[in-house]
């Protein structure tokens, strides 16, 4: 099978670089620059430092890339996921694809799977890869868990099993608004498990948070059509506690730092990554407020990081929300 791995990021060089052990992988940048430092350092050093990248092939054409794949694999974040597929459809190509981009669009507050809809047109099927999965981890090659997510239920299947190893072992489901739902809003809640750990108030501070925010995103992805199971799983409580604890979480530094006082800007300037759950916290804050849906977490964070509400108020007053019956 030849994979053609588009966005070369943390998550998607290790996706490349996990993959290459029993497919053809060709890894695609938008910068002829970043792809030349990766052909000639053999590893991504911006990204994923110190991960080899072996047999991957490096390219800064995303057309020559795409055309000699079987199976694309998109690791731009969701901000770049529409003019991605717009280049390709301009292209006229068309192949079997998941994405690995979690989250909302910016300004539309459309997931990754609307923006699909709003901007592919071929039949080739598609689909989502989301779970507990740290890109430092995957390319390692230490045991991971994750969820393909497909409305077509036998391409969620047959791409799981080729995907799928010892090391890397991939479920089928389809429910794919459920999946996106959980991969998209447990980084706004890492942020608030970040700032809750940076200002010392303990773990079980962090457990409280955890499991309500939880609630959170079980609230809103049944509203929007998810399954009860999903929430439960891999891409919904699985994926919240791994991102909300594990050191390697860009979301949950951004907590730590906002706790210890920094600016968002300084931050974001200093994680010189992605960090999904600040985009992300508007259009979720956003969608609950329409929706009517109870999320306090998710409105306290982003209440921080427009800087209408101190961090350690807003975790404080969280901690103490008058008295209720626990639910979802």
């Amino acid at each position: 099978m030849k994979i053609a791995v588009l966005g070369a990021g943390a998550w998607g060089t290790a996706f490349a670089v996990h993959t290459a052990g029993h497919a053809e992988v060709s890894l695609w940048t938008w910068q002829a620059e970043h792809a030349e430092r990766m052909r000639r350092e053999a590893s991504n050093a911006q990204y994923l430092p110190g991960i080899p990248l072996g047999n991957v092939r490096v390219s800064a054409d995303l057309i020559e890339a795409a055309a000699e794949a079987d199976l694309w694999i998109i690791a731009t974040p969701t901000a770049g996921l529409r003019g991605t597929l717009r280049k390709l459809r301009q292209a006229g190509l068309d192949r079997p694809f998941v994405w690995l981009c979690k989250g909302f669009e910016t300004g539309s507050g459309k997931l990754p799977h609307q923006v699909v809809e709003d901007e592919w047109a071929g039949n080739g099927p598609h689909g989502v890869v989301s779970g507990p999965s740290f890109a430092l981890e995957v390319a390692r090659n230490l045991p991971t868990a994750v969820t393909l997510a497909s409305r077509d239920a036998d391409f969620a299947r047959r791409t799981a099993q080729a995907l799928h190893n010892q090391r890397l072992r991939i479920y089928s489901s389809t429910d794919l608004i459920g999946v996106e739902i959980g991969g998209a809003v447990k980084n706004v809640l890492a942020i608030a498990a970040g700032i809750s750990d940076g200002f010392g108030f303990g773990l079980n501070a962090r457990a409280a948070l955890i499991t309500r925010g939880l609630a959170e995103i079980t609230r809103l992805g049944l509203k929007l059509g998810g399954q009860m199971e999903t929430f439960m799983g891999l891409s919904g409580a699985g994926d919240l506690i791994l991102t909300c604890t594990g050191d390697l979480s860009r979301n949950r530094k951004v907590g730590t730092l906002l706790a210890q006082g920094l600016t968002l800007q300084d931050i974001l300037h200093e994680l010189g990554h992605v960090a999904e759950g600040v985009s992300t916290a508007a259009e979720v804050a956003a969608l609950a407020e329409k929706l009517g849906i109870d999320m306090p977490i998710t409105q306290a964070v982003q209440r921080i990081l427009v800087g209408d509400l101190p961090a350690r108020q807003a975790v404080e007053g969280l901690l103490s929300r008058e008295q209720r019956a626990e639910g979802i």
